[in-house]
């Protein structure tokens, strides 16, 4: 924000409207009970409208069922619950297999729930946004988009696919006073991973915490804080940015 404009408090979103996809479980719904403790008027968008709907009762949000991978369904969603000043592309959805075990079947899928729902959310709020001269865009990708992963190819593409969008968003928007930024997350405590495990043991379970350098998986929480940041008044500064929350999975030693 210009010098000698008026920011909120540290952190704080009073007056402004969020939208979170996949914010009924894991890290959208931290992202959710962050976002509104902060003051926001949050929306969630998720296929469980019942999860969703009971979270949105905990916190004075609201929710409408969403499938993320039906880009008519996530435009209609967007133009009838906005508009938005923030919008948080958390959807997400893995499958642990070889390649050459996938199917293109698989590879639409994963596109559509991983990439194609950021950019038919992003292309639906920004009209509203580039009028009034703000908006923030975070969009949630993965430590996996810059490093690979053994058994998630496609995922790792489309999640790289995100970083790449939210760059280029970044230098189209601007000039309208919009920022767009990604997280990634390295190996957090949310339901995908717990699946993870429960299918690989803890063999899988040692093997990301190892990779990370803080030995220990990150908490939903945690990322929730960054994306709170990233929203707030006092990153207004910070576009075309992937802040990693992954314990320094990566950095190495």
């Amino acid at each position: 924000m210009p010098s000698g404009s008026t920011l909120l408090p540290f952190g704080r979103l009073d007056g402004r409207r969020a939208f979170v996809s996949g914010g009924a479980h894991g890290i959208g719904a931290a992202i959710v009970r962050s976002f509104a403790g902060a003051g926001a008027k949050v929306v969630i968008g998720d296929l469980d409208i019942t999860t969703a709907s009971e979270l949105a009762g905990q916190v004075g949000a609201a929710a409408v069922k969403l499938d993320v991978s039906d880009t008519g369904m996530v435009q209609q969603a967007m133009a009838q619950q906005g508009p938005f000043d923030i919008i948080v592309n958390n959807a997400g959805l893995d499958q642990h297999a070889f390649f050459t075990d996938t199917t293109p079947e698989d590879w639409v899928k994963l596109l559509a729930v991983n990439l194609v729902s950021a950019l038919a959310c992003t292309h639906a709020a920004l009209p509203a946004m580039q009028a009034a001269g703000f908006g923030r865009i975070i969009n949630i990708t993965s430590e996996a988009a810059r490093l690979g992963s053994r058994g998630g190819a496609v995922y790792s593409a489309a999640k790289g696919g995100v970083i790449a969008f939210t760059k280029s968003i970044a230098r189209e928007n601007a000039r309208f006073g919009i920022t767009a930024n990604s997280i990634a997350p390295g190996p957090i405590r949310t339901p995908m991973l717990e699946a993870a495990v429960a299918k690989g043991g803890d063999k899988i379970l040692h093997a990301m915490t190892d990779a990370t350098l803080l030995r220990r998986l990150g908490e939903p929480e945690e990322v929730a804080a960054a994306a709170r940041f990233l929203a707030s008044d006092q990153a207004a500064y910070i576009t075309g940015e992937t802040i990693g929350v992954s314990g320094g999975m990566g950095v190495g030693g």
